[in-house]
């Protein structure tokens, strides 16, 4: 599975507004970097970085597994509202 779409459906269940969820990868100056950039509603910024970032920690940790087990690559994954 992609790690966009495995970010962006593990998302999708944390959200109340799924209509506002974006998720995009973005190029990185690293070659072996993937930057994923989430942007939710404001309402939802509580429930997708947690309690002391807790989901948030827990969502970077399961997409970074996958990449280890695709193609060994760090992921970042930055949160922000709009």
């Amino acid at each position: 599975m992609d790690l966009v779409e495995l970010t962006k459906n593990i998302l999708a269940n944390l959200v109340m507004d799924k209509e506002a969820l974006s998720v995009k990868e973005f190029p990185s100056e690293e070659e072996n970097e993937i930057v994923i950039q989430v942007m939710v509603n404001e309402e939802d910024m509580g429930r997708v970085i947690g309690k002391a970032g807790k989901t948030a920690n827990a969502v970077r940790t399961l997409v970074q597994a996958s990449s280890y087990l695709q193609d060994n690559k760090r992921v970042r994954i930055n949160i922000d509202h709009f």
